[in-house]
């Protein structure tokens, strides 16, 4: 028996294991041979599906397989979209979003009714209809501009916020023109679709966020995590779709909703892409591919003339509204053209909007043919549309995303000098591995890829069992920062003494911050607190941080930061703060500053160029910090800025911090920062370099003691 009477090959294929493997080949091949040529891959799935789908050669039907998988994948594109925005960027573009929203929807909306109605000569009803399907959008083309790690950029924040906008009021426009084709549009419907679209938001944007963190606090297995995120998808689109409005609307929402719950720099956030970008979204293309038909434009001209209004209406309208935002905002011409790539996609909204006004039939003929509310032409017009904006988009969003990826290379990078950034990890406790790794990832620059570092000093006579022990715990280590697709090199060093042994790699290596855990049962013993003054801390060009983790980093809200009075005197407090920042700015967590007035003076003149969350206290002594410190409440963590004798922000009262913490902080997270205190060496080595972070608080600083 050969493969040929084994496999029924009679098209379209309904063998499930031949279907999956011409689909993965498909998604394996598009990017290898287009970007040789500089197409987008995201255009080859989309032409690929069009010539495998049943309008094509019929290679593979567009069934249910298909259909499921693809609006799993439409479903991620929205979900990435809400989970990956920049929510201290968002609530500055709060009202750039609300005005390029309005641009998008407003433009497009009049051009393409005025065709309809004046060109096309449709009723009105249909008219509106036909005018909302180009007032929305798809980010198609975010998974490309979020891979040129532009995703923060403000242009990107506004034009995801007004799809946001402009396709809630899209749909809201379909669901308005449906209930009027059935004749129940009155107070009792707009009543029940406003309170039930109220009712969806609160309970994703409130109650979606408690339940991740109670789920991300109790359970550590990767693969349920995981599976919880895809459940909040589907739950969100659900919840739409019982109040009357799209489920990309839902998947979106549950992307805000877990927005802090995973960090940009965690391993579940690289999970969720992976998945999504390797499978998912590949298959929704090609879904949307297979419902081209290139022969429906043979048919009629009326279908060219209806699909040339749709074609001038969407990417004009979309054009004029781009242009009319950069123009309001005063954004570069790049920026302009970024929002208009994105934005001149349609698919999702658009597609579901067709189909819906497809299916709906007004009356019928004397000879039987149904009349629709929208016909087969605008039905093969919109497929051109799909097709012709989804390739604009590609291409003009990549050009764009380019240029603006590489000014922002150019105005990070001058000279050769680079900002030395080396974390080193001293692992010594399994419990506390993937916590110091998870903290190491989170504070580091985006920029550096190989400056994380792991090491275990072997002490006890050199034995089989502690050398084992040295590489699982490495080896943990390892794991931990793979699956953040970050790289941790790891270091096993022999030693008689664990304090020199990681006190000579600090030296080796040019080690900027050292991390070191408090373990759980141990706490703050009188042999750690030893080690620490007088062993870690003798070193003077390194920033060290004792960390303590009773929940998950993804999980805490808030930050209460403490700094001493004079702390901004001590040579490494500006490096050491850009570590809080990046807390704050990886988590979305917000940060909380008490100090004096002077110190918060200073951080006010800084935050202006740090899209975090903050807020200022004045704390007028040492004393009143602790008994903050000491009344933390659930999902709250502290940053303690310390110091060593000698220094000037040092404290007498800071001897008692270690029992403080024992005693009131034994189950919250916290976070000791002993700021470097520069050395001759230390100064030759921290020569501030490139890193933009370094120049704006330099010159923030410079202005301030100017």
């Amino acid at each position: 028996m050969n493969l040929l009477s084994i496999h029924n090959l009679s098209l379209p294929i309904e063998d499930p294991v031949l279907k999956f493997l011409l689909v993965l080949i498909i998604i394996l091949a598009a990017p290898l041979l287009l970007n040789k040529i500089k197409v987008p891959h995201l255009l080859g799935l989309i032409i690929a599906g069009a010539i495998i789908g049943p309008n094509g050669f019929n290679v593979l039907a567009r069934d249910s397989s298909i259909v499921v998988t693809g609006t799993t994948g439409l479903l991620y594109i929205m979900f990435l979209a809400g989970l990956e925005i920049d929510m201290g960027d968002f609530k500055k573009n709060k009202w750039k979003s609300l005005t390029f929203g309005i641009y998008t929807f407003t433009v497009p909306f009049v051009l393409g009714y005025f065709g309809a109605y004046y060109i096309l000569h449709f009723s009105v009803l249909t008219s509106v209809l036909f005018a909302s399907l180009f007032s929305s959008h798809t980010l198609i083309a975010y998974p490309l501009v979020s891979k040129l790690g532009i995703a923060k950029n403000s242009a990107v924040n506004i034009t995801v916020g007004g799809t946001m906008i402009t396709d809630i009021l899209a749909l809201l426009v379909l669901a308005v023109i449906v209930g009027m084709s059935q004749g129940d549009v009155g107070t009792e419907f707009w009543v029940k679709l406003s309170v039930s679209f109220v009712i969806f938001g609160l309970i994703v944007l409130l109650v979606f966020p408690i339940i991740g963190r109670w789920f991300f606090k109790k359970v550590d297995d990767k693969i349920s995590q995981y599976i919880f995120v895809l459940v909040m998808i589907y739950l969100a689109a659900l919840l739409a779709e019982l109040a009357g409005v799209e489920a990309i609307i839902g998947a979106f929402f549950a992307g805000l909703a877990l927005n802090r719950l995973i960090p940009h720099t965690s391993s579940l956030m690289n999970r969720v892409e992976f998945v999504g970008n390797a499978i998912f979204i590949p298959f929704f293309l090609i879904s949307v591919g297979m419902l081209i038909d290139f022969k429906a434009f043979f048919k009629s001209w009326e279908t060219l003339e209806v699909a040339g209004i749709m074609l001038v209406a969407s990417i004009g309208g979309k054009y004029l509204s781009a242009v009319a935002t950069q123009k309001t905002f005063r954004l570069t011409k790049e920026e302009g053209k970024l929002i208009f790539g994105l934005s001149s996609a349609s698919a999702a909204a658009t597609l579901a909007s067709v189909m819906v006004g497809y299916n709906i039939i007004l009356s019928e003929t004397e000879t039987g043919e149904p009349i629709r509310l929208l016909n087969e032409h605008v039905l093969n017009g919109s497929i051109l549309l799909i097709l012709i904006s989804c390739t604009i988009s590609s291409f003009v969003s990549m050009a764009s995303a380019q240029k603006i990826a590489e000014q922002d290379n150019e105005d990070t990078v001058s000279g050769n000098s680079h900002e030395e950034e080396n974390i080193l990890l001293a692992v010594n406790y399994e419990t506390t591995v993937e916590r110091m790794v998870n903290l190491g990832i989170l504070i580091k620059a985006h920029s550096n890829t190989e400056d994380l570092y792991a090491l275990n000093i072997i002490n006890e006579d050199k034995n089989e069992s502690s050398v084992k022990n040295a590489e699982k715990l490495l080896h943990t280590a390892t794991d931990a920062a793979a699956a953040a697709d970050v790289k941790i090199q790891s270091l096993k060093r022999y030693d008689n003494d664990v304090i020199n042994g990681v006190n000579n790699v600090i030296k080796e290596q040019k080690i900027t911050d050292l991390i070191i855990a408090v373990n759980d049962e141990k706490g703050f013993s009188p042999s750690f607190v030893y080690n620490l003054y007088n062993g870690y801390l003798q070193n003077e060009d390194v920033n060290v941080l004792v960390y303590h983790a009773a929940q998950p980093l993804s999980t805490i809200k808030r930050y209460a930061v403490m700094i001493p009075e004079k702390a901004h005197l001590e040579a490494g407090f500006f490096h050491a703060l850009l570590r809080v920042w990046n807390i704050a700015r990886n988590s979305g967590a917000t940060l909380v500053f008490y100090a004096s007035e002077k110190i918060l003076d200073i951080l006010q003149k800084i935050i202006k160029k740090a899209n975090i969350e903050a807020e200022f206290i004045i704390m007028n002594a040492w004393k009143d910090g602790e008994e903050t410190a000491s009344q933390l409440k659930d999902d709250e963590a502290l940053i303690l800025f310390m110091a060593k004798r000698g220094m000037p922000s040092y404290i007498p009262r800071m001897r008692l911090i270690p029992e403080l913490l024992n005693r009131s902080l034994a189950d919250k997270n916290y976070l000791l920062i002993f700021p470097y205190s520069e050395s001759e060496s230390s100064a030759e080595k921290r020569s501030v370099g490139n890193h933009d972070d370094f120049m704006e608080i330099g010159n923030v600083i410079k202005k301030i003691f100017k």
